[in-house]
């Protein structure tokens, strides 16, 4: 006896072709098997796959959900959100205070040896910050101001005011105190450190983008001729400090790099 892919089965007897579920020919009358096969009810095959496969969704169920956890990209800190959800304050504030301190020593209410650095501070601490708005020449202000707005806009735009504040401010004034250091009577004025200081910050993800052969939307080319020319001001004008420059542009890209670093773990 054979089966046709248990459609029917073959009377060895007659060679009829009849029901696997019965136990004899009704042709011949030939016993086809001692016993019926089960018919399997399917109610309780529908119960045995409903409840296996209710096991294996609730097994499933914490795997997917920790895959899913991991795949999640998180959200940025507070910080970060209010940055990107808000107008560019933080950067308009330091361009409005450079534009200010400019007017305010044309119209004669203050000196500029009052707010910039020559020489020893002799306890004078303010110029550290008060220097990084003081301008003696209006083509260095604007140069600075230019990579100031643009690149201060895009650091608060990624990380928010907080971390543009504190990358300007510190930078300059740790560029101010590294020329300090290094000459005895150093002159330090404008904002070359801070605004390079934001400058190399926001060139570290396009920089690694660019050294990994992948896609960055950024303009590396515009961004090293800006950095050019702000490094050159010092060899033209003695009162921009190219060590608080280059100073304030290495710490950027150590900040920059930090930053990328905590973005890549958080995306």
């Amino acid at each position: 006896m054979s089966s046709g892919a248990d459609l029917f089965v073959v009377c060895k007897h007659c060679g009829s072709e009849v029901s696997p579920y019965i136990t004899e020919c009704p042709y011949c009358g030939h016993r086809l098997r001692q016993r019926a096969p089960k018919i399997p009810r399917e109610t309780a095959r529908r119960g045995r796959r409903g409840s296996a496969g209710l096991i294996a969704r609730l097994r499933a169920r914490p795997a997917r959900r920790r895959e899913a956890t991991l795949l999640e990209p998180r959200r940025p800190p507070a910080w970060a959100r209010l940055g990107a959800e808000s107008r560019p304050f933080a950067t308009i504030t330091v361009v409005a205070l450079s534009c200010g301190a400019w007017i305010a020593w044309r119209g004669g209410f203050v000196r500029l040896d009052q707010m910039m650095i020559e020489g020893p501070l002799h306890g004078d601490w303010w110029k550290l910050l008060s220097s990084q708005f003081t301008y003696e020449n209006g083509w260095y202000e604007f140069a600075a101001l230019v990579v100031v707005a643009l690149f201060g806009w895009l650091v608060e735009r990624r990380h928010g005011p907080a971390v543009l504040l504190a990358l300007f401010l510190g930078a300059g004034a740790t560029g101010a105190l590294v020329a300090l250091a290094a000459y005895p009577f150093a002159l330090v004025s404008g904002a070359n450190a801070g605004a390079l200081a934001l400058l190399a910050a926001w060139s570290i993800p396009d920089l690694a983008a660019a050294r990994a052969g992948e896609y960055y939307e950024g303009d590396l080319l515009g961004t090293g001729a800006l950095a050019a020319v702000l490094l050159a001001v010092p060899f033209a004008r003695p009162e921009v400090s190219w060590l608080a420059g280059l100073t304030g542009g290495a710490l950027g890209a150590l900040f920059g790099i930090g930053l990328h670093r905590a973005s890549a773990r958080l995306a």
